[in-house]
């Protein structure tokens, strides 16, 4: 059979059933990117086969066909996810039914089905992606859909599709105030707004753990996923003092770094001596499988957390009784001025001097060497020295090292990243009888001048060292900072070699590079981050906390006079406005027949609900009206009847006309 060409316009039937296929796979478009390839393959190809039998005109497939072919499907996601429940498997059911049913669309109900599934996996969407360009594309898809929906209801001349299109956006946009109205005011629920169980587990960002191998945070670093982001109630701090303090490490076998046994804090522990002005500050820390709430050094209390517990411990990590796989707000003040545990003895029982037995013999013995030198300070000075002065590289690519990690890093590769540095430092402090750990978390953020939000990304990770020196307490030291120093005043992105010109990367780091500047790039970077942001803190956490505190706001907003008053005008000045532009839209003619109509049934000869203007007018000539009444509402009816329904020239007079005969009716 000949396909239709371009010129040829589509049978009505026919071009319903493409742009119901066209819909479909605007909603099952975004699924392909978390489905089984073989699932986004046979849905391809099932599209693909209907939209073929619609063209030829060919009939369906039989069930013989189509049942055998389905149960293999069912097995497949039963193999794929060894389960047929659960968010992932039945997404993918879900999607694998709808394409199938495209092949049963026999009457008009089997395409509703199909329109209505559509709608259900518009949002399904949102369990993998709550971002505005999602929440942007499933509105197109729902526009799509209503358009589909409204094409298969009419009978007769069928609008363009440019007219549909229009015709379904208006139809979401009607309910859209609906739907914001229920957001703002129903009540909320604890919880994301889109998910299911165990979402955030799943889903949530990678981040840093309670384990550091070198490698670890230099292959974190090449995320450019937020992390969290910080809003300042005030001066923003210098970047070298933007240190947020997060998984405190002791323990080291030779090759990783772990945090010391958990334990609980004793007061004694968490003595913390502090200087200057606090800086205040609250962050949106975004959702992970981890506990851990990272803070500007120092803090100087433990965060409330909403539908959570925060606690401290004996080095001073802030943590969270459950997993945050959610988003979560905090606030906090914190002092970069500060003495921590400065008037007791470092550890328990020289927990921070402990060196695993015959590993990085090299490394063991330079750090012995330096207990000749009797001031600590001036052991840690030796050391940052060496790391400045001789040939060590600051990479994000460092070579794979031995079971002696140290030695290799020290004495061979010497190019590493933060890890590597941080590890190796405090390695030789406790070889040379320093008491000294390494910090984990994040180092700088950048300031987005457009909503005032600091975001610090995963390339942020960040590893330093702190030592325990008598009189001073724990205090902060950065080897990175001997290497490297415009990693710390600057960014990640200043203190690497300068990249390729040509290609992704190359693309990516102009843009980390141009952060703070006022080019095109840089203003629109920070437009969209913004934006992202704003949906995030309004839209996406919007909690049950927030939704009682705007309420609040409105409620002790309305109540002054002034407010109130100006909310009645302006909703007066609506309803009225709406009334009068919608007589300005209404036609003249017809506004004078309803008139009509009106006084005739004031007079005890109202017109009926399917009364034409002529039938109207035999009844009113064969009633008892007054003879002059008679008249004038005859000759009213036989001009409104020419003039709606005949094929006369229009009179210019009619208007006048009408409005005489309509006022001998009075």
């Amino acid at each position: 059979m000949k396909l239709p060409t371009l010129a040829t316009p589509l049978p009505r039937d026919k071009a319903d059933t493409l742009l119901l296929l066209l819909s479909a796979v605007l909603v099952l478009a975004p699924h392909t990117l978390h489905l089984p390839l073989w699932v986004t393959l046979l849905c391809a190809a099932t599209l693909a086969w209907r939209a073929a039998i619609t063209l030829q005109g060919r009939r369906m497939p039989s069930s013989l066909l189509l049942l055998p072919v389905a149960a293999l499907a069912m097995a497949g996601v039963m193999h794929s996810y060894h389960t047929l429940l659960g968010r992932d498997a039945g997404v993918a059911m879900l999607v694998l039914l709808v394409a199938f049913k495209t092949l049963e669309m026999h009457a008009r109900r089997d395409l509703y089905v199909v329109v209505f599934l559509c709608f259900f996996l518009v949002l399904t969407n949102f369990f993998y992606s709550q971002a505005i360009g999602t929440a942007l594309m499933m509105i197109a898809s729902v526009v799509a859909l209503l358009t589909t929906q409204l094409s298969f209801q009419f009978t007769g001349k069928v609008p363009p599709l440019s007219a549909r299109l229009l015709m379904g956006g208006r139809m979401l946009g009607l309910a859209a105030p609906l739907a914001l109205l229920l957001f703002v005011l129903f009540p909320r629920v604890q919880g994301p707004l889109w998910g299911m169980p165990g979402d955030g587990h799943a889903s949530g960002h990678g981040g840093l753990s309670d384990r550091m191998a070198p490698g670890q945070i230099s292959h974190l670093a090449q995320s450019e996923d937020t992390a969290f982001r910080v809003k300042f109630d005030g001066p923003v701090p210098d970047q070298t003092q933007l240190y947020w303090r997060g998984p405190v490490l002791g323990d080291f076998d030779g090759q990783v770094w772990t945090r010391v046994r958990s334990r609980p804090a004793p007061a004694r522990s968490l003595a913390l001596s502090v200087r200057g002005r606090p800086v205040r500050y609250q962050v949106t820390l975004e959702p992970s499988s981890a506990r851990w709430l990272f803070a500007l050094e120092m803090p100087d209390r433990v965060p409330p957390l909403d539908g959570n517990l925060a606690f401290v411990s004996a080095e001073f990590e802030l943590t969270a009784a459950y997993p945050l796989e959610q988003r979560v707000r905090y606030e906090l003040s914190s002092f970069t001025q500060y003495s921590l545990q400065a008037g007791e003895q470092a550890g328990r029982d020289g927990e921070w001097l402990l060196l695993p037995y015959g590993t990085n013999p090299r490394a063991l013995a330079e750090g012995q060497a330096l207990r000749a030198e009797p001031d600590p300070q001036q052991r840690v000075a030796t050391v940052l020295r060496r790391f400045a002065r001789q040939n060590f590289v600051y990479t994000l690519d460092p070579p794979r090292l031995g079971a002696d990690s140290i030695d290799e890093f020290l004495y061979q590769t010497r190019a590493g990243f933060c890890e590597h540095y941080a590890g190796a430092f405090v390695f030789l402090m406790r070889a040379a009888g320093v008491p000294a750990r390494v910090v984990t978390g994040y180092q700088g953020g950048e300031m987005n001048p457009i909503d005032g939000y600091l975001t610090v990304r995963q390339s942020d990770a960040h590893a330093w060292a702190e030592v325990w020196l008598a009189g001073r307490g724990w205090v902060r030291v950065d080897p990175t900072a001997a290497v490297a120093p415009e990693r710390v005043r600057r960014s990640l992105a200043r203190a690497l070699p300068p990249p390729p010109p040509f290609g992704i990367e190359g693309l990516g780091r102009l843009m980390q590079l141009d952060a703070g500047g006022s080019s095109w790039l840089a203003q629109l970077r920070y437009a969209v981050s913004a934006v992202n942001n704003g949906w995030n803190q309004w839209v996406l956490n919007y909690t049950p906390e927030r939704q009682r505190s705007l309420l609040q706001n409105l409620q002790s907003g309305l109540l002054d006079w002034r407010t109130a008053g100006a909310f009645a005008l302006v909703c007066a000045a609506l309803f009225f406005g709406g009334l009068w532009r919608r007589r300005r839209r209404q036609d003249p003619v017809d506004a004078l027949y309803s008139a009509l109509c009106k006084r005739l049934g004031q007079l005890g000869l109202a017109r009926a609900i399917d009364e034409g203007p002529s039938a109207f007018a035999e009844r009113v000539a064969a009633s008892s009206l007054a003879p002059r009444y008679r008249a004038a509402a005859g000759e009213f009816l036989r001009r409104y009847s020419i003039f709606r329904y005949g094929r006369h020239a229009a009179d210019a007079n009619l208007v006048p006309t009408l409005k005489r005969l309509l006022s001998q009716l009075r």
